[in-house]
This record gives structure tokens, C-alpha cells and sequence, in this order.
């Protein structure tokens, strides 16, 4: 079973591949959306919930999302099908830290990819090469509400607090006109139906070849969350805007 077959299906019975419930996506996407015909990116878009949301929402706006992930892709664009919208969607099956395009957006989204550019810093650098004048970044990304212990570290990689994040941001030009930091019930709601949905497949395909592996990967998942980062991760988001806009 493929890396990206196992996120959906981890991710089946939950809103969005984030720690966040259908309220927080919301308020973020309308705080974040500068109006009704903008043209939104979203780098490391999976399966594009993002985008079909913001889609759904404003029937005149266009939207692009890019990713590596050939199958989370053909689910988006399954999924845009669905919802009538994809006439107005465009994927690109291409790593988004290589992406270029020959028009500037005015918002750039990155929730839970900042992997794919090597941290929060390089990731904000990228998405202000793509962003329209007047236009903004919804950007999401983890940090540690507590000292972490190396386990977490070695696990989530090398984050910093919630000051440090934001001073950062600030330092590099960025001002806040939005965000969210998740709450507890929503890390956990999102940890259960990640472990839990995966799990649940498991068992509903007891004949399947991919059974024992998915089972893995839940236990797995579920073992690193509660002993190792539980007690120190926490989720932000941030709707940012060029300082010298």
C-alpha cells in the first residue's frame, strides 16, 4: 500500500488532513480569501479540500493546486466533478517546491507541507514568489507548546515555540491579519480519525493484501502520537500579508 493510499483512507472520516474542524476551515478560508473572483494556489495540496471548499463557496474564484501525489490527485479531481467545480480547478502533478506559473495568485495556501519546502521560513519565501500585489498566504504548521522530548523531535522534525514562530514570521516580512492554533479536541479528533479510520478499514477487509500493513500503520501512528508528541505538538495557522504591502 502506497504512502499517499494510506493518508486517505487514514483521512476518510475527517474534514481536512489537518487538525482543524469544519468551523476553523471556515473562519480561515473567509478571513483569508481577499473576494469572490481571486485566484488561489495551494502547494502540497493532497487531495485539494482546501481549494473545494473555497470553491464551493465562491462561484465566480479559480483555483490551482499542486502536488506529488498522482492518486490524492485523481481523488481531487473526482471529488471537483462531484461538486461541479472542475472547470474551474487546475492539478499539477509536480513537487511544489519546483512549481512555477505565468500568473501571480491572490492567496497561496500551505497547510501541513512545509516538509516539502524544508521548514516554515522556505515555505513563506516560495509562496511569496507566487503571491498577486494586495494578496495573501494561509499558511499551517506545527509547534511546541512544551519542551518536546527527542523522540518528537525526531519525529516531527525541529520546530519551534509559538513566540519564536511569530517573531520569525515578523522577521521576514510578514504581518498576521488572521489565524488559529487548534485546539486539544481538535488535534485529538484528528489523531483518532486518523489512526481509527485506518484501523476500521482494516478490519472491514479482512481478505484484503493490504490489511496487515494498514493495521501497522495505524498502531504505529497511534504509539508516536501518544507517547511521543502528544503532551508538546501543537498546530497553527496564519492568514499573512507582506509587511511592506
Amino acid at each position: 500500500m502506497e504512502r499517499d493510499q494510506i493518508s486517505r483512507l487514514a483521512h476518510a472520516d475527517h474534514p481536512i488532513a489537518a487538525p482543524l474542524d469544519d468551523a476553523s476551515v471556515h473562519r480561515l478560508l473567509a478571513r483569508a480569501i481577499p473576494g469572490d473572483a481571486a485566484r488561489v494556489l495551494d502547494l502540497g495540496c493532497g487531495g485539494a479540500e482546501w481549494l473545494l471548499r473555497a470553491l464551493a463557496e465562491h462561484p465566480r474564484l479559480t483555483a490551482e493546486g499542486v502536488d506529488t501525489s498522482e492518486g490524492a490527485l485523481a481523488h481531487a479531481r473526482a471529488a471537483a466533478a462531484r461538486l461541479g467545480v472542475g472547470d474551474r480547478l487546475t492539478l499539477h502533478h509536480r513537487d511544489a517546491a519546483r512549481f512555477t506559473a505565468p500568473h501571480r495568485f491572490d492567496l497561496v495556501l500551505c497547510v501541513g507541507s512545509a516538509h516539502a519546502f524544508g521548514g516554515l521560513s522556505a515555505t513563506l519565501a516560495a509562496a511569496r514568489e507566487h503571491l498577486a500585489p494586495g494578496g495573501r498566504v494561509l499558511v499551517g504548521d506545527g509547534f511546541w507548546e512544551r519542551e518536546p522530548s527527542p523522540e518528537a523531535v525526531g519525529m516531527l522534525g525541529d520546530l519551534a515555540d509559538l513566540p519564536t514562530t511569530l517573531d520569525r514570521v515578523a522577521a521576514e516580512g510578514w504581518t498576521p491579519v488572521g489565524g488559529h492554533i487548534s485546539t486539544r479536541r481538535e488535534l485529538d479528533d484528528y489523531e483518532w480519525a486518523w489512526t481509527g479510520t485506518l484501523a476500521g478499514w482494516a478490519l472491514d477487509h479482512p481478505g484484503d493484501p493490504d490489511r496487515a500493513q494498514a493495521l501497522e500503520a495505524a498502531a504505529a501512528h497511534r504509539e508516536g502520537w501518544l507517547r511521543g508528541y502528544r503532551d508538546s505538538f501543537g498546530f497553527l495557522c496564519l492568514v499573512l500579508r507582506p509587511t511592506d504591502a
